[in-house]
């Protein structure tokens, strides 16, 4: 493959991410792409028998309602705030659409707020048709994350053993900024302070464990890897 198609490549998988979600609050400095969130919320509807879930989208359910993250974000990162999630669905007559339509909105919620860490309070559903009654729904395709080369510097490498070595991270991705790279680390200026490193880890992790609680931990653990303590910020672009 030759530059041009690496970066042409890179570009598609970028995009492909969709938007980059805040987990958590305002001080956990975490996120996630929506593409992942998304996989995570439909692996949840299949369980519902007589329902396809069409198109859902994730987004900010106020964008005057955020606040400001305690970390610098990776870059077009949605700020912390609240979340809408938005779905069309199709579903069997075996029991009254409303009926089905709150079932399907806990079960989204439920998947967003506790299996991930997403501070989802609305979620805003439409019925787009009726399905036969022995109606099977496509199985979801978890989206394969882009596997990060090797690390390039010592810093890096001690940053990736870090995370690494979090329970619930499988592994290192290398989707966003470009030319597959997981770790990221720079030297930003504060106009309030001396100058400070600031590193960004992108993550794929477990369904076992709440992805909230092991991005966390992998900020604190790649923190006290650094001698400089460094501001972190986690984005997770794979759950499964």
């Amino acid at each position: 493959m030759t530059t041009a198609d690496r970066l042409t490549q890179a570009v598609r998988n970028q995009l492909g991410l969709g938007r980059l979600l805040p987990l958590g609050g305002a001080r956990d400095g975490v996120w996630i792409s929506e593409r992942a969130a998304e996989a995570v919320l439909r692996r949840a509807a299949e369980d519902m028998h007589g329902v396809r879930l069409d198109v859902l989208r994730i987004a900010l359910a106020d964008p005057e309602d955020t606040g400001e993250a305690a970390v610098p974000p990776p870059p077009s990162a949605l700020p912390p705030g609240p979340l809408r999630v938005t779905a069309d669905f199709a579903a069997t007559a075996a029991e009254a659409l409303p009926t089905t339509a709150d079932r399907l909105r806990g079960l989204l919620a439920t998947a967003a707020t506790e299996g991930l860490g997403l501070t989802v309070t609305e979620v805003d559903l439409r019925v787009t048709s009726l399905l036969d009654e022995d109606a099977e729904p496509p199985p979801v395709r978890q989206p394969e994350p882009t596997r990060a080369p090797e690390p390039g510097s010592p810093d890096e490498e001690r940053v990736a053993a870090a995370a690494l070595a979090v329970p619930g991270v499988t592994g290192l991705t290398g989707t966003l900024g470009g030319l597959g790279r997981a770790v990221h680390i720079e030297e930003r200026q504060d106009e309030a302070a001396l100058p400070r490193r600031h590193v960004r880890v992108e993550i794929a992790v477990s369904a076992d464990r709440r992805s909230v609680e092991v991005a966390r931990e992998v900020r604190e653990w790649v923190g006290e890897a650094l001698a400089d303590r460094p501001t972190v910020a986690v984005l997770i672009t794979a759950v499964g």
